[in-house]
């Protein structure tokens, strides 16, 4: 059955605690957590613990920081992998076996659709760079029993993952069942064909979904086709979370709250 994620940003309340006594309300089953870089995330340990052991359920977390793997500068995409190590060690103690962390490429470090149009690395080299990162990382993964999830961006935050097929190209370059792919609906809006064919052609390699609308509003704000969107997911066999990534329209503590309803009567098999 999927289940439905909020990342904690989107709820009101003062603690992790505070934040999923809400969610429970509104009908979320789970708090996605975001971890920030300089190892903020790790340091958070004695907080997470506590909520972990509130019965909190934290079973993702989404990187936050301005650099990645996938950088052209070699300090930084070292920087990377470090940060991302200690999240994948995190989320293992915190969200338990099978626990996702989520990661792009990169994020705003070149479009191609920009001037000057043409990055300073050749596409041979990034596929490398990029190979080489998602191997280690993924094999850590696989030693704390957890995944890695690589998100696909939009063409105008990201020149080298756009799509959910690149995305498995490189996966399945890589060999490893840690690393897997991450859809996220509003990438998916802006650059796949049509985004139920993505999510077939992906299925094997799926390890998780984040949500928001066309306009990266919440779900039924914008023009998405969300029962297409879920009944695919469904007839795909996916059981994960559909991860809340958006921004707010209207008052927001109705706009979060009406969300996981929102969700659940789009889902095709699936009981609201």
């Amino acid at each position: 059955m999927i289940k439905v994620s909020c990342q904690e940003q989107l709820l009101p309340g003062a603690t992790l605690q505070d934040k999923w006594e809400f969610a429970q309300r509104a009908g979320y089953d789970a708090i996605e957590v975001r971890g920030r870089g300089d190892f903020a995330f790790r340091d958070r340990l004695p907080e997470l613990r506590r909520a972990a052991r509130d019965g909190v359920p934290m079973p993702s977390v989404c990187v936050e920081m301005l650099h990645f793997f996938g950088a052209f500068d070699p300090d930084l995409r070292r920087d990377a992998i470090a940060q991302m190590k200690s999240q994948l060690s995190v989320i293992a103690e915190i969200g338990g076996p099978g626990a996702v962390a989520c990661t792009p490429a990169s994020y705003g470090m070149f479009s191609r659709r920009l001037p000057p149009f043409e990055p300073p690395r050749s596409e041979p080299d990034d596929r490398a760079v990029l190979i080489e990162g998602l191997t280690e990382l993924g094999e850590h993964a696989a030693r704390e029993g957890v995944v890695l999830a690589l998100e696909p961006l939009n063409r105008y935050e990201d020149h080298m993952v756009n799509r959910l097929e690149q995305a498995v190209e490189l996966i399945t370059a890589v060999g490893l069942s840690s690393v897997k792919v991450l859809a996220d609906t509003y990438h998916m809006n802006i650059e796949e064909d049509e985004p139920t064919t993505a999510l077939v052609l992906a299925a094997r390699h799926l390890g998780h979904v984040q949500v928001s609308d066309s306009n990266r509003f919440h779900p039924g704000a914008g023009h998405l086709d969300w029962a297409a969107l879920l009944g695919t997911l469904d007839a795909i066999g996916y059981d994960g979370h559909l991860a809340v990534e958006c921004r707010l329209r209207g008052e927001p503590i109705a706009a979060v709250a009406g969300i996981p309803g929102f969700l659940r009567r789009h889902m095709v098999g699936v009981a609201a």
